[in-house]
């Protein structure tokens, strides 16, 4: 067999997170990094599966077994990596048993971004997973990780969109939204991975259904797309954030880790770890550097 190669954007939720589960629309942008998967003939009835970081170190490698995959043998060593991998091409080989068939594979898997960004290490997978074995990855991933899809839908995208879910069927479209004040919104990476699957969780467990709140959250998303001025956007962002304090019965990250920021702060993803997204008439590398948030991102080196 020829050697195949899949590639899927990464992602950032601008608007809309946590709520979007539960039927608010959002704002998603695909990034300039993803993941890439390459698939090699292998021996038979094995994948020989290894994973790549973006710095080429190896994060995980092991050796899967046509029977394991079918059979959905978890490993009882707590292996989570290996668990959760399996769980995904079980239900991938539930959707399409021809590929998983005979010869086995090598798998690589290579990351453009570190694995600790939360830029959707598992959404490329997923996404990437699913053009191999030619099945629709927003079921693949309802059926085994999990989550709304914003996700799924940005490693297909190279446009913004903006995503909704209508009675669990996944609703986007791509929009123009290309702000002329780009060069006053960063990226800060917050030195902390956190678990979406966790942080899905927990929400589903202390949601608060309020009608309320999405359609004010869809207005805002509306809103954004239309935004042509710095301050309008930046009023939306506090706003957006006052109501997720709300939801989620907790500070913002502006009030817990930034008090004395000069310009808008919003959470991006799950609250508390990685990206937050900066609004600022200036650089503020230097005060995100000072008090040891290293990474600082421009809008466009992040966004594809």
């Amino acid at each position: 067999m020829a050697t195949q190669t899949f590639y899927s954007n990464g992602k950032l939720l601008l608007t809309g997170e946590y709520v979007v589960l539960d039927g608010a629309s959002a704002i998603a942008v695909p990034t300039r990094f993803g993941q890439n998967l390459t698939v090699k003939q292998g021996v038979a009835q094995e994948l020989k599966w290894t994973s790549f970081d973006s710095d080429n170190s190896i994060w995980f490698q092991d050796i899967l077994t046509f029977s394991e995959i079918k059979n959905k043998n978890v490993s009882e060593k707590n292996d989570s990596v290996k668990n959760t991998l399996i769980e995904i091409l079980h239900q991938a080989n539930l959707q399409n048993p021809t590929i998983l068939n005979g010869h086995g594979y090598e798998i690589e898997t290579h990351l453009t971004f570190p694995r600790n960004w939360g830029l959707g290490t598992s959404s490329t997978l997923i996404n990437n997973i699913a053009q191999w074995f030619q099945i629709d990855a927003f079921e693949l991933l309802a059926k085994s990780f999990g989550g709304s899809g914003y996700d799924i839908a940005c490693a297909q995208s190279n446009m913004p969109i903006i995503y909704q879910l209508e009675n669990e069927i996944p609703i986007f479209k791509t929009v123009s939204f290309n702000p002329t004040f780009k060069d006053q919104i960063y990226f800060v990476y917050l030195n902390h991975k956190k678990s979406s699957k966790s942080a899905i969780t927990t929400y589903l467990t202390q949601r608060h259904k309020s009608p309320s709140i999405y359609s004010k959250i869809n207005t805002i998303t509306q809103e954004v797309v239309q935004c042509t001025t710095l301050e309008a956007f930046a009023q939306l962002m506090e706003y957006h954030e006052i109501l997720m304090s709300e939801v989620l019965e907790t500070t913002t990250i502006k009030e817990r880790l930034f008090p004395d920021f000069k310009g808008v702060i919003k959470s991006l993803g799950a609250w508390g770890g990685d990206f937050i997204m900066v609004l600022s008439k200036d650089d503020p590398k230097r005060y995100f550097t000072e008090k040891g948030y290293a990474i600082v991102l421009k809008y466009d080196e992040v966004v594809l």
